[in-house]
């Protein structure tokens, strides 16, 4: 059998089930061998055979010897498969929506949100897939547990998307998501790239092989969509240099000559205001909507905002109802979250868990702290160690004060990721620089020590709402843990 005719085997009313999980398979299921990371689905083959599967999907040379009567199809890449099968199956709701994605290091989660909030503005339903949360448009979202989930979760989110009567989605895509091509089978209007800086090189193992993951996204995009490119990262300019023949490019910046621009005009602990300008509508450039009043901080905000304008202006939305979602946004879980409380000094909870994240944040509060500026942070275990050494950087140059804690330690042992922080510094043994390796009693130190007018940034976990030691979760919430301290100071 060829996968084409498999595919109208799907789309029958007898469609059989789509698995990629051996152990799941039923009788008359179809399984997919999708070779992982961990393990590959091809040694799989014969519980999913045992199991009862009907169709086995898989690469050259392991479509022999199997059980008679099952029929065997081959194909050259199998996630690629299995993505168009699993939207086949669910009857290509991802065909129904207008997609849009956004890749880049930081500031995916704020794209996507900011994308839904003028969406909805235009008085439209919006569904979202990313780190934060799960939203299919129905009266309760979900929360996450991969930024890019598989490709059978993520059809049969668009199913039901549809079903409560979307009619966009945005997606955040990671590199890891990219690189297993999870999201085949998903035409993506338009695509935006926000920056790349140091992460996940535990994975890619180089910043080539990592730019490469990202820049899949936009080779998969039709003639007619639209690559929507920073003109202020050097990785964008090597990502239009790939794709120049296609497809469509909307190049945004600050402060510089480009397709989406915007222009800072004021910035303080409420928010940011800036005008919006897109050559394709200079015609209403200066009218009181182009003026964006947003309550997001920081130069790399407006930068995301101008990433999220570029995306709805690929999908069709005007100017006018753009400037009222960015506008309309108040809050992102997790990002530059003020608590909210009646003392003379700022706590901020944020994501921040690479240099450049970090240097962003701690670069928009130092503008606008009036007393100290104080940081409490951590890596993550079992992920990218380079970035450990140059995050110590950033929070020894930046912030008055640093408190080094545990962040998901995982299966490594926090005081020897601790240790690899602490070798960034150029002065360890400040006494503006404090070890606390347990993150309540870090949380507590920082916020007891702060005095009137300065800030205190925990950053790392922004949303989360679990600390993960060795392989398992237990629960625990920055913002929790920071209420809970200020109200007994209150």
């Amino acid at each position: 059998m060829r996968f084409d005719e498999l595919l109208n085997v799907v789309l029958t009313d007898r469609r059989p089930r789509v698995c990629t999980d051996s152990r799941l398979v039923k009788d008359g299921d179809i399984f997919v061998a999708i070779e992982g990371i961990v393990c590959d689905g091809h040694k799989f083959i014969g519980q999913a055979l045992a199991n009862g599967a009907k169709y086995i999907v898989c690469q050259p040379g392991f479509g022999t010897g199997h059980t008679k009567g099952t029929q065997v199809i081959i194909v050259n890449d199998t996630a690629r498969a299995a993505g168009l099968l699993a939207q086949a199956s669910s009857g290509n709701p991802a065909s129904q929506l207008t997609n849009l994605a956004v890749t880049g290091t930081n500031g995916k989660t704020t794209v996507a949100f900011l994308v839904r909030s003028c969406i909805q503005k235009a008085g439209l339903k919006c569904g979202l897939i990313g780190t934060v949360l799960y939203d299919t448009c129905s009266s309760q979202s979900c929360g996450s547990t991969l930024t890019t989930p598989d490709c059978l979760a993520i059809a049969e989110m668009t199913e039901k998307m549809v079903k409560n009567g979307a009619k966009y989605m945005v997606i955040e895509a990671s590199s890891h998501a990219l690189s297993q091509n999870r999201l085949a089978g998903i035409n993506f209007k338009a695509a935006a790239f926000t920056n790349l800086t140091g992460d996940h090189l535990d994975y890619h193992k180089t910043k080539e092989d990592y730019l490469a993951a990202k820049t899949r996204l936009f080779l998969s995009l039709s003639p007619d969509a639209t690559a929507v490119l920073n003109k202020q990262s050097q990785e964008a300019e090597l990502i239009a240099r790939k794709i120049w023949r296609k497809p469509r490019i909307l190049w945004y910046a600050i402060d510089e000559p480009a397709d989406i621009t915007a222009h800072i005009e004021s910035m303080d602990m409420d928010g940011t205001v800036f005008t919006l300008e897109y050559t394709g509508q200079s015609s209403i450039v200066h009218r009181p909507s182009s003026i964006v009043k947003t309550a997001l901080l920081g130069w790399h905000n407006v930068s995301n905002s101008l990433a999220a304008a570029g995306l709805c202006l690929a999908a069709g939305l005007d100017l006018e109802t753009i400037t009222a979602g960015l506008s309309a946004l108040q809050t992102i879980p997790g990002r530059l979250g003020k608590i909210d409380w009646e003392g003379d000094f700022t706590v901020i909870i944020d994501y921040a868990h690479t240099d450049d994240a970090l240097k962003n944040v701690l670069s928009t509060l130092k503008n606008l702290c009036k007393g100290k500026l104080r940081v409490v942070f951590g890596c993550g275990g079992d992920r990218d160690r380079t970035k450990r050494l140059r995050m110590a950087r950033v929070a020894e140059q930046l912030a008055d004060f640093v408190i080094v804690t545990s962040d998901n330690p995982r299966t490594e042992k926090p005081e020897d990721i601790i240790n690899e922080i602490v070798t960034g510094f150029e002065n360890p043994n400040s006494p503006t620089i404090v070890i606390e390796a347990d993150r309540k009693k870090a949380i507590e130190l920082a916020i007891k020590t702060a005095e009137k007018d300065d800030i205190v940034l925990i950053a790392g976990k922004g949303h989360e709402t679990y600390q993960i030691i060795g392989t398992q979760k237990f629960a625990f919430s920055d913002k929790k843990v920071a209420k809970e301290c200020l109200e007994k100071i209150r």
